[in-house]
């Protein structure tokens, strides 16, 4: 791996464990609603995911855990994975306290297959996962690594139409494409905007194109790409709330795709 990725996943991970340490105590995600019996996971994925009872599941880029933890409520076995070494421990606390099964590996998503082994039915990620990885076919040879034949990789994602906006969605900033790596000096956090952190960030952007064209070079078949104009989430600037309790940018309403979901089947 380049010497400067390898810099660069240090600041993420760094920043990841600033976040963790505000986002676990937020009403964004409220623990203690999930505590008390909630799930954490939004409709998309619950409709696109079905039964999940006697699944075998690997959930990547995990954060704290709480839809890890979801997914083992709904019947299935999961190992969550994610960057962040705080973010991983509060998800095995989190485990603990519950009484669940849930599996918790703390990696660079690139090197799993070397902390973990055996295969999956289902290979789930979703919400701001991607733009963190430089390489999309490296992340799609991990995918394929530990899908087993037959088996379905479910992603739900921030749309790179939403990405190419600055920060206000006032013009745009960024390519649509893969172009460079954006570096940003951030304060505070989506979860809480008044939060007292500062951290450095790099990220990358990633056209629908990239991400369905490196599943496929690793023997993925796609099922469905759906795009929604919405998301389930007020974590950007400038929003609105809608009567079915989505979230659209301002003056957007309806005209920009926010979300986007994925289904792929490796092959036999």
């Amino acid at each position: 791996m380049a010497e400067d990725f390898i810099k660069y996943f240090e600041a993420n991970k760094e920043a990841w464990n600033k976040r963790t340490a505000i986002h676990k105590d937020s009403a964004f995600y409220d623990v203690p609603s999930f505590m008390a019996g909630a799930t954490s996971l939004q409709k998309i994925e619950m409709q696109e995911l079905g039964d999940l009872t006697g699944k075998k599941v690997l959930h990547l880029q995990c954060h704290f855990g709480l839809d890890t933890l979801s997914l083992v409520r709904m019947g299935a076995a999961v190992t969550g994975v994610d960057l962040s070494d705080t973010a991983i421990k509060y998800a095995r606390e989190l485990n603990d306290e519950l009484k669940l099964d849930a599996g918790f590996i703390c990696c660079n998503l690139y090197d799993l297959p070397l902390h973990l082994k055996g295969d999956f039915d289902i290979v789930f990620t979703s919400y701001g996962v991607i733009g963190w990885l430089p390489d999309l076919d490296k992340w799609a040879s991990v995918v394929a690594h530990f899908l087993k034949p037959g088996g379905a990789f479910h992603m739900i994602e921030f749309h790179p139409v939403v990405w190419m906006f600055d920060e206000q969605f006032k013009y745009i900033k960024y390519s649509y494409h893969n172009a460079e790596t954006i570096a940003v000096k951030q304060t505070a956090t989506y979860a809480n905007p008044d939060a007292e952190i500062e951290y450095d960030e790099f990220s990358w952007n990633h056209s629908l194109s990239e991400v369905v064209n490196a599943l496929i070079s690793k023997g993925l078949q796609i099922k469905h790409l759906n795009e929604f104009s919405y998301s389930s989430y007020n974590c950007f600037a400038n929003t609105i709330k809608g009567a079915d309790g989505n979230y659209t940018i301002k003056g957007m309403e309806g005209k920009i795709p926010m979300t986007y979901s994925i289904k792929a089947v490796k092959n036999l």
